[in-house]
């Protein structure tokens, strides 16, 4: 299997993990969960919903994916889904730059930095073909 692949299947986890830990350390803070409010959003099932798709089942799926598929498509589809992932989060973080805690930023800026290296990892794998 080719070392670039290996590369981007185990960033995917860097978004997944990050995610993850921030959830973890807010509902650990006094207050942060009051009558199924998380940061100010009504967390109902629709919303849990689109979380797992989004925030965890989509990492999974990549990494899984990027061991699996051809190159030329494996290649397209990390800049693609990568890219859309970083600019994602990073919204994410300007939004959130003056509201959060340090450890929501640096989750956050952990996997924005993994997601660009997806890219460029997938981008510089097409350089060596």
């Amino acid at each position: 299997m080719e070392d670039w692949k290996i590369k981007v299947s185990m960033l995917w986890l860097f978004p997944l993990l990050g995610f993850l830990a921030s959830m973890v350390f807010m509902l650990t803070e006094p207050s942060m969960l009051e009558e199924g409010t998380l940061q100010g959003i009504q967390m109902t099932a629709e919303v849990l919903f689109v979380g797992a798709i989004i925030d965890v089942l989509g990492p999974l799926v990549m990494a899984f994916l990027s061991l699996t598929l051809k190159d030329s498509v494996n290649r397209r589809l990390n800049m693609l889904v990568g890219g859309v992932y970083a600019v994602f989060e990073s919204i994410t973080l300007v939004e959130k730059l003056a509201t959060q805690k340090a450890y929501v930023l640096l989750m956050l800026v952990a996997a924005i930095v993994a997601l660009v290296l997806i890219v460029w990892f997938a981008w510089k794998s097409k350089q060596k073909a």
